[in-house]
């Protein structure tokens, strides 16, 4: 089974594409597993560390192929609103650790319908679609994801807790939301 060597950025790829992998943003995540290709080629990745896959990336071979990365359409909720308010829901979001893909004129966010209501109220006008979706890594990702469901097995080296819908956790440094501490 072939392996891959080496991830290439999508602008720095110079040769041509022998096939693709289609994978939605959870699964762009790699380190180590076994792919099936489109054409239904099987390919073994195996990488010292964690590596984030973005879209038209490719995947070098060790026999000299590439594959291209796909982002898979997901559901999506897509936010537009005026360039502060896309700011301050950037911020809220960030706050609460939701994966955000940031574009020219609007937001784009997994599907969920506390966010759609968040987002809702702070007054952007949303709209859910289908689409490839390729959240920002954000300050500590270092090819790690957040994966807020009720485990947490991360921790970034600072003190800080977060209060979310259901559930709370805390990080480790000191830093200020604007909020007093008196």
């Amino acid at each position: 089974m072939p392996r891959v060597t080496r991830i290439i950025a999508a602008a720095d790829i110079d040769a041509p594409i022998a096939d693709s992998i289609i994978l939605d943003s959870g699964h762009r995540l790699m380190q180590r597993g076994a792919l099936v290709c489109v054409q239904g080629s099987l390919i073994e990745i195996e990488l010292a560390a964690p590596v984030r896959l973005r879209m038209g990336d490719a995947l070098m071979l060790d026999d000299g192929r590439l594959v291209e990365v796909v982002a898979e359409a997901e559901p999506l909720i897509e936010a537009r609103a005026e360039a502060a308010v896309l700011a301050r829901l950037a911020w809220h979001l960030g706050d609460r650790h939701v994966p955000v893909q940031l574009l020219s004129n609007r937001l784009r966010v997994r599907h969920d319908a506390k966010i759609e209501k968040l987002l809702t109220d702070l007054g952007a006008r949303v709209a859910r679609i289908e689409a490839p979706f390729d959240p920002e890594g954000g300050a500590y990702d270092v090819a790690h994801a957040h994966h807020h469901g009720h485990e947490h097995d991360h921790h970034h080296g600072h003190d800080h807790e977060h209060h979310h819908d259901d559930h709370d956790h805390a990080h480790g440094h000191d830093h200020h939301h604007g909020h007093d501490k008196s």
